[in-house]
C-alpha cells in the first residue's frame, strides 16, 4: 500500500514535471489531411477580444452558431478577452504546458515570439492553397474567399519568418478626430493633408487663456488641444514618415537615433505649455474630444464611434457634450506627397495539436471567418474594413458605406468616414519588421514619448544628457542593449501567472517536499537497521 503511495507520487512528479518543458515536445509539423474526417467529434477554443462593444460578440456568437450548423461534429468554446495583451500572455503561459487554444485572435509581433518553440504555430501556406479546404477550396461548406479576393497587402502582414502564421480577420488604421469647428473659431482652415506642423501650430494658439484663466476657444478650464492614445505608433510612424531607423528584419535595433530625439525635443516643446498629451497621461482622447476639451483626438479608426458630438458609444453623460463639426483626417505628415500611416488590427492564428484533424477543424472554422455575413457585420461596428476584396464589393457592405449618416448608430458618419479614410489609403498603409522581440521595441518606442511628456510634466529639464540617459534606461528596460530585441520578450515581466499554472506548480512543490521526506525516512530506517 505504501509503496503504491509512493510509485502515484513519483509517477506525478514526472508527469508535473514534463509540463514544464515546452509545449511543442512530441508535435509533429502539421500536414493537411487528405479529407476532414466528419465522423469523429471535435471541440475547438477560440480565443477572441472584446471590448465594451457587445454587438461584435453577437457577431462572433452567431459566427459560432452558423459554422456549427454547417459542421455539427465541431463545437467551438469562445473565451472573451479585453485585452490583446493578456492574450499574449495567456498563450506564453499555455505554450509550456501544451494548453494553448486551438485558434487565436493575434497580433504578428505576438506570433513571432510564439514561434521561439518548434511546431508551437501552424504554417498556413500549405492550407492556403490546398485545393480542398484552403482559399476558394472545393470540400467547404460555406462561401469563403478564394487567393484572388484576398486583399494582398494585408495578407502579407500575416508573414512571420518568411512564411503565413495568420490570416487578417480585419484592419484598421490611425485617424485623427477633429473639432472642426474650434479649428475655425481660433482662424484656421483644415487642408487637404493635415501635416504636423499645422496641427501642432493650431494646437499652441489653442493654449490662450482669458484674464479669468479660462481657455478662450473653449470657455473652459479645461483645454488639451492634442491628445495620442497610441504613442507607440506616434513614434513609429513619425520614423517611417521621415525616413529614419527604427529596426530592420533582423531585428537589430536603430530607433536611439538623433531623427528620434529631434521628435521628443518636438514633444517636449508642445507638453510645455500644455498642447500635447497622452491617454496615459490624460485618459480617452474621445472623452476630452467630446466635452470639448480636446482638437484633435489620435486613435484608431476602430475607435469611431466613441468619437464625436453625436457618439453612439461615447462614454460621458450626456449633458457634458458639446456641439461641434467633427472632420476626420488620416495621421498627420511630414510630407504630404508621400505619405505614410500604419497598419493594425486583429489576425488570427492556429496552434498546432497532436491531430492533424483537429487541427484542420480549427482551420475550417478560422476561414469561415473570413466570409462575407461575418466580415461586413463585423467591419459595421467600427472603422474597420474588411480583409477581402469579395466582401468589399459585396452589395450589401456597398450600400452601408453609400448610407453615411443617415442615422448615429449603425450608419454614423464618423465611423464610416474612418472606414472610407483606410478604403482610400491601402497601398499607404506599412508595418513593422516582426521578429521575437519586436513587440519589446514597440513598447519602448511609446515609452519615450510617455517618458518625456511626464518629465516636462514635472519640470525637468530636457536636454542631450537627459536625452541618453532616457536611450540607455528604456534599452535597459526593454533588454535592447544588446542591438537586438530578439529573445526580449521572454525575459520581461508577462503579469502574474494564471491560476491554473499557479495550481500545477503549487502541486509539483508539494510532490517533490513529499518525495524529500520519504527519500529522509527510507535512509534514517536504512540507518537504523544497520545499527
Amino acid at each position: 500500500m505504501r509503496n503504491s503511495l509512493w510509485k502515484w507520487i513519483l509517477g506525478c512528479a514526472c508527469a508535473l514535471s514534463l509540463t514544464g518543458c515546452h509545449g511543442s515536445q512530441g508535435i509533429e509539423a502539421f500536414a493537411v489531411p487528405d479529407q476532414f474526417d466528419e465522423s469523429k467529434n471535435y471541440e475547438i477554443t477560440f480565443w477572441a477580444k472584446n471590448d465594451t462593444n457587445k454587438t461584435q460578440t453577437r457577431i462572433y456568437e452567431k459566427a459560432i452558431t452558423d459554422f456549427e450548423k454547417l459542421y455539427p461534429n465541431i463545437t467551438v468554446n469562445m473565451r472573451l478577452y479585453t485585452d490583446y495583451g493578456k492574450i499574449y500572455n495567456d498563450v506564453i503561459t499555455n505554450i509550456a504546458t501544451n494548453t494553448t487554444p486551438n485558434v487565436c485572435i493575434t497580433y504578428p509581433d505576438h506570433i513571432a515570439t510564439y514561434l521561439s518553440g518548434t511546431n508551437v504555430m501552424v504554417e498556413l501556406d500549405e492550407l492556403f492553397a490546398d485545393g480542398n479546404y484552403g482559399f476558394g477550396g472545393s470540400r467547404l461548406k460555406y462561401d469563403g474567399p478564394d487567393s484572388n479576393e484576398m486583399i494582398m497587402e494585408f495578407l502579407d502582414e500575416c508573414i512571420v519568418s518568411g512564411a503565413h502564421y495568420a490570416i487578417p480577420y480585419m484592419r484598421s488604421t490611425e485617424a485623427v478626430y477633429i473639432n472642426k469647428t474650434y479649428v475655425e473659431k481660433l482662424g484656421y482652415e483644415l487642408p487637404e493633408t493635415l501635416t504636423w506642423d499645422f496641427m501642432f501650430e493650431v494646437a499652441e494658439a489653442a493654449t490662450a487663456k482669458d484674464a479669468s484663466g479660462n481657455y478662450k476657444v473653449n470657455g473652459q478650464k479645461v483645454m488639451i488641444p492634442i491628445i495620442y492614445k497610441s504613442t507607440d505608433n506616434m513614434m513609429i510612424q513619425m520614423l517611417k514618415q521621415k525616413g529614419a531607423g527604427y529596426s530592420n528584419e533582423n531585428g537589430e535595433i536603430e530607433i536611439f537615433n538623433d531623427t528620434t530625439k529631434e521628435i521628443l525635443y518636438e514633444v517636449a516643446k508642445h507638453a510645455k505649455t500644455g498642447a500635447f498629451s497622452t491617454f496615459k497621461i490624460s485618459s480617452y482622447p474621445a472623452n476630452f474630444l467630446d466635452a470639448g476639451q480636446c482638437i484633435f483626438a489620435i486613435d484608431s479608426t476602430a475607435g469611431a464611434t466613441w468619437m464625436g458630438t453625436y457618439a453612439p458609444l461615447s462614454d460621458i453623460s450626456a449633458d457634458k457634450f458639446v456641439e461641434f463639426e467633427t472632420a476626420v483626417m488620416t495621421v498627420p505628415q511630414f510630407d504630404p506627397s508621400d505619405p505614410y500611416m500604419i497598419s493594425q488590427g486583429p489576425s488570427v492564428c492556429i496552434f498546432n495539436k497532436r491531430d492533424p484533424q483537429e487541427v484542420l477543424a480549427s482551420w475550417l472554422f478560422a476561414q469561415y471567418l473570413l466570409t462575407n455575413d461575418v466580415q461586413i457585420a463585423y467591419s459595421e461596428t467600427e472603422g474597420y474594413v474588411p480583409v477581402t476584396m469579395k466582401a468589399r464589393n459585396d452589395a450589401a457592405y456597398q450600400d452601408y458605406l453609400a448610407r453615411s449618416g443617415e442615422d448615429n448608430d449603425l450608419h454614423y458618419n464618423v465611423k464610416i468616414e474612418a472606414t472610407q479614410l483606410l478604403l482610400e489609403n491601402t497601398e499607404h498603409t506599412f508595418v513593422t519588421p516582426v521578429f521575437n522581440g519586436s513587440t519589446s521595441l514597440r513598447d519602448a518606442a511609446g515609452q519615450m514619448i510617455e517618458n518625456v511628456t511626464k518629465s516636462v510634466n514635472r519640470k525637468e529639464t530636457i536636454d542631450e544628457a537627459y536625452m541618453e540617459k532616457l536611450f540607455s534606461n528604456v534599452s535597459a528596460l526593454y533588454r535592447l542593449d544588446q542591438g537586438s530585441a530578439a529573445g526580449a520578450e521572454s525575459r520581461e515581466d508577462l503579469g502574474p501567472l494564471p491560476a491554473t499554472a499557479k495550481w500545477m506548480l503549487g502541486i509539483l512543490a508539494v510532490t517533490w517536499v513529499c518525495i524529500g521526506v520519504y527519500v529522509l525516512r527510507m535512509r534514517a530506517k536504512q540507518k537504523k537497521e544497520t545499527a
